[in-house]
C-alpha cells in the first residue's frame, strides 16, 4: 500500500506544478490538436516546435561555434580545470537531493568530495574515483516521490524538459548553498561565467552527437525529444548505493 506521507508530498508537489511554475510557460502555449501530435506526451507540440526553431538559430549563431573553437583550442588541463569546478559546484545540491531520496551513502560522498575538491575549488581531483559521486537533482527527488513526469515542454535556450525536470532546475538553482553565499566582486564574477560555461562545455562534449540530429535526422525536434526522454528515464531509473 503506498506510503500516506508520500502521496501526501507527491499530491502536494503535484499541485505545485499545476498552479505555479508552469502557468508563466504554458500561458504563451497553445493545445497542438490531439491529430496533429506525433507524442501523446507533447500536448504543446506546435509551440514547442517554434521554441526548437529558436533554439537552434541560438545554437548556430552562437553555442556552436564556441563550443567548437573550445574544443579545438582550449587545452586539455584547462578543459579538466574547467569541468572539474562546474562538478564541483553541483556537489551540494546532489547531497540536498540524495537526503531528500534516502541515498544516505551517495550524499556522504558528495559531502566528501566537495570538501576535499574545495581546497582547490574543485579545479583539480583529489579523490580517487569521482565517478563514484552518482549526480542527483530535484527533478529526480520528484520521481522518487512519484510525481507524474508531466508534459514535454521545449523550452527557451533551456531546451528540453519535463514540467517535473523543468520545475527541478528552478528549485535546484534557488536552493543550491553555493548560490546564497555572499562573496568579493571576483568570486562573483566567475560565479556569473558558470551557467553560459556549463553549456558550452556541455556542447562541446556531445558535439557530434548534436550536431548529427541537427544536421541529419529527418525531424531534428522528433529525434531531439526521444532522446531527452531515453537519457531522461536512465538518470531516474539509475540505482545508487543507500
Amino acid at each position: 500500500m503506498p506510503c500516506p506521507q508520500r502521496q501526501f508530498i507527491s499530491t502536494s508537489i503535484t499541485a505545485f506544478l499545476g498552479n505555479g511554475l508552469l502557468c508563466l510557460f504554458l500561458a504563451a502555449c497553445s493545445a497542438t490538436p490531439d491529430t496533429a501530435q506525433t507524442d501523446s506526451r507533447d500536448p504543446y507540440e506546435t509551440t514547442n516546435r517554434q521554441v526548437f526553431r529558436f533554439n537552434m538559430a541560438v545554437d548556430s549563431a552562437a553555442v556552436e561555434p564556441v563550443a567548437n573553437a573550445y574544443r579545438r583550442n582550449m587545452p586539455q588541463a584547462g578543459k579538466t580545470a574547467i569541468e572539474n569546478h562546474l562538478g564541483w559546484t553541483e556537489l551540494p545540491t546532489t547531497t540536498m537531493n540524495s537526503l531528500l531520496q534516502g541515498r544516505f551513502e551517495n550524499a556522504g560522498l558528495s559531502v566528501f568530495h566537495f570538501a576535499i575538491n574545495g581546497l582547490t575549488l574543485g579545479l583539480a581531483e583529489l579523490t580517487e574515483d569521482p565517478r563514484e559521486v552518482k549526480p542527483q537533482d530535484f527533478g529526480q527527488t520528484l520521481a522518487a516521490y512519484d510525481v507524474p513526469q508531466g508534459d514535454y515542454l521545449m523550452v527557451p535556450l533551456f531546451g528540453p524538459n519535463t514540467s517535473r525536470s523543468l520545475t527541478g532546475r528552478v528549485v535546484d538553482a534557488v536552493t543550491n548553498p553555493l548560490s546564497l553565499i555572499k562573496a568579493g566582486g571576483t568570486a562573483t564574477a566567475v560565479r556569473s561565467l558558470q551557467p553560459p560555461a556549463r553549456v558550452v562545455v556541455v556542447r562541446a562534449r556531445q558535439f557530434e552527437a548534436i550536431n548529427d540530429v541537427k544536421y541529419n535526422a529527418a525531424d531534428p525536434y522528433a529525434r531531439t525529444r526521444s532522446l531527452y526522454f531515453q537519457g531522461r528515464a536512465g538518470r531516474i531509473n539509475a540505482r545508487v548505493g543507500q
